[in-house]
């Protein structure tokens, strides 16, 4: 007899991420660094862990070998487990041979025999690019009471924004009878969030109906969802009323660093009640030299800071040269700001060494442009990225 877990959780984790640009270009999205200490696939994973859900499959795909070991065996999101436990599920060859993900929906469909192998009563997807928390326990409830086929998650957005978001209009109980993909006149403000409870046995239908039409794109918000809507299926919203931030932008991503040094902090990660968990380097405590100074900033581990910084995020193991300045950034572990060097309004990548005097995203205009340096690259003495520049390769005299 399979033993029976009540939910798993399978957690969509495989995306490009291409509207980050440099920051993605060696890495998969959810790796990416957030507030210092944590990457963006940590809050979903933690998520779990804290609402008792503790079988994840991790959809994988593109560049993922920085995912998967910082995945590991799931021990720091305490989901190391004989039965059950985090596992990172890749596209495979099968026995009709294989292919790569073509949508969100695919991606489940072909891990359903993974989902089945724990026999679950209830199925969670989730996205790996949203900074958030949340408790699932309490959305299985509600799908549970409703007797719902499919439970999605939904948050109040501003309506001048609306027309960006995939619309739920809902009826005074919440359960949903009409969806709107990005619609020019929106009639509702209440935002798919991309978070689905499903009814296991409901899934496995839709799924296996949608994977045979050659006209689907394999996705849920645009086929599977509205497929079930419009079979008379019953399917209810779960507002959420928490700080969630889609983070797969540039401008999102920085926005969502900086909210975590506002003066009344909208996102508070030092909440021991909800902890979010994460795989960090042993590390020294940071230093602070004669000649450091730090102003409303999160510093990290291992840090070494002779200059000066103001309204910044620095990640473990960075080191800040005398005479050097930082204000209203973000700095990836292990990068090198030189002497005199001067970094504003910039998100600078792990590894990435900035020489003396060079100059990062500093403008006069009063419109904020973020810079952007990928990964591993170097900034030659006295050069000069200018505001809203995006680069993956060395920056220097000869080019």
């Amino acid at each position: 007899m399979i033993k029976k877990k009540e939910c798993v959780a399978m957690l969509l984790a495989g995306g490009q991420g291409s509207r980050l640009y440099a920051l993605t270009n060696k890495i998969a999205k959810p790796a990416v660094t957030y507030g210092g200490k944590y990457r963006i696939i940590d809050f979903p994973l933690s998520n779990c862990a804290n609402s008792g859900i503790d079988t994840v499959g991790v959809l994988t795909q593109y560049q993922p070998l920085v995912l998967n070991e910082y995945i590991g065996n799931g021990e720091p999101w305490d989901l190391d487990r004989s039965y059950g436990g985090v596992h990172v599920l890749s596209p495979y060859q099968a026995k009709h041979g294989s292919e790569w993900f073509k949508g969100t929906a695919n991606a489940i469909y072909q891990n359903i025999d993974f989902i089945k192998n724990y026999n679950p009563e209830y199925v969670l997807i989730l996205s790996g690019d949203h900074i958030y928390k949340m408790d699932y326990a309490d959305m299985i409830e509600r799908h549970k009471k409703t007797g719902a086929a499919c439970t999605i998650a939904a948050i109040k957005v501003p309506m001048e924004e609306a027309s960006r978001f995939g619309l739920l209009n809902v009826k005074a109980d919440g359960e949903i009878y009409q969806f709107e993909e990005k619609p020019a006149k929106p009639k509702s403000d209440l935002a798919s969030m991309g978070i689905y409870v499903f009814t296991a046995e409901k899934l496995y239908k839709y799924l296996e109906e949608d994977e045979l039409d050659p006209s689907s794109s394999k996705d849920f918000g645009k086929n599977v969802l509205p497929a079930m809507l419009s079979s008379g299926e019953k399917m209810f919203a779960y507002e959420f009323k928490g700080y969630w931030k889609d983070v797969g932008t540039i401008s999102s991503l920085y926005e969502s660093n900086m909210d975590l040094l506002s003066e009344r902090p909208q996102f508070d990660l030092s909440d021991n009640s909800w902890r979010i968990r994460s795989r960090n380097p042993i590390a020294p405590p940071h230093y602070i030299g004669e000649s450091g100074r730090v102003t409303n900033s999160i510093v990290s581990s291992g840090c070494e800071i002779n200059g000066s910084i103001e309204k910044s995020v620095i990640s473990h193991d960075v080191e800040i040269a005398k005479g050097a300045s930082v204000k209203d950034s973000i700095i990836f572990a292990g990068a090198k700001i030189g002497e005199n060097a001067i970094v504003e309004n910039a998100i600078i990548d792990e590894d990435v060494i900035v020489g003396k005097g060079a100059r990062i995203g500093v403008s006069a205009e009063k419109e904020k442009k973020i810079a952007v340096l990928g990964r591993g690259i170097k900034v030659s003495d006295g050069a000069v990225v200018v505001a809203g520049e995006i680069l993956d390769k060395n920056v220097g005299e000869e080019e």
